[in-house]
């Protein structure tokens, strides 16, 4: 079987990702396929390696985040994967990283979709393989992105359409998937998304968004200790999160942005808890 390409794209474009394609046999791959048509089944990611949690009492399973500058990638490393593992455990953060990791999803309830990586290799990187990361990174943003756009401009647009004009089959399906499943896509937020990621190579700060990042982690932290089995209801980590000394706007905000990068969601109306 053929190994699967590796996608270089944004947290901001993958954690916007609710589109699966199931293998049709035991041992075909499945994929995720994002809103410009990238059909993800391994990616490759540069970034910044923000935190490592433990999330097992015998060090199992551990939880990593990967921030980009436009969001961040989840990773679940388990222990069927001693040496990772063990290398992500002994990691110093923040430190840049690069990794190859498989797509994975996660369905708490029908409808609803979270995407997260399981790294298969990674290691620690200088901030010159960062820095050409986002504008390869950029580069193929901006072809999906064009795709989308011939494909929209097309009556009945086709695989075998987009393949004649030189998109390769891997995106000429994705594109299609994801016009079928996303339908008007907002090409102008993805353009956005590229404009962010080229503004962060001025200052090539392994630091930047650094506020933020803590601020994001210790409201994280305090969902976790104490999200229990059903969540924890939205007016407790508030009150939670006032105590610890963070202003209540702020905290809402903090709220909104973890959500929409998938790093928590609501088992039920009003209470939220870890993805």
């Amino acid at each position: 079987m053929m190994r699967e390409q590796a996608w270089r794209l944004f947290a901001g474009e993958y954690n916007e990702t609710t589109c699966k394609v199931e293998g049709e046999g035991d041992r075909d791959p499945s994929y995720v396929v994002t809103p410009l048509g990238a059909k993800v089944n391994r990616l490759y990611v540069v970034g910044v390696l923000t935190n490592v949690e433990d999330l097992s009492s015998e060090g199992e399973m551990l939880r990593a985040h990967v921030s980009d500058p436009t969001g961040v990638f989840v990773l679940y490393a388990g222990q069927y994967q001693p040496e990772l593992l063990d290398y992500l455990a002994h990691m110093d953060t923040p430190s840049y990283v690069a990794l190859v990791g498989k797509s994975r999803t996660y369905e708490p309830e029908e409808g609803t979709i979270y995407v997260s990586v399981r790294p298969e290799l990674i290691k620690e990187v200088d901030a010159s393989v960062r820095n050409y990361w986002i504008l390869e990174a950029c580069r193929h943003t901006k072809k999906r992105i064009e795709a989308v756009v011939e494909a929209d401009n097309m009556t009945s647009p086709s695989v075998d359409e987009l393949k004649s004009l030189g998109y390769d089959t891997a995106l000429a399906e994705g594109i299609i998937a994801s016009l079928s499943h996303y339908g008007k896509i907002d090409i102008d937020s993805y353009y956005s998304l590229i404009k962010e990621a080229l503004a962060s190579l001025k200052t090539g700060d392994i630091n930047t968004h650094s506020h933020t990042q803590e601020i994001e982690e210790k409201i994280l932290g305090l969902i976790a200790k104490n999200e229990g089995d059903e969540g924890i209801p939205w007016e407790k980590l508030v009150k939670k999160g006032i105590e610890a000394k963070f202003d209540k706007e702020v905290i809402e905000k903090t709220l909104e942005s973890l959500m929409d990068k998938g790093l928590i969601y609501e088992p039920q109306l009003g209470r939220l808890k870890t993805a």
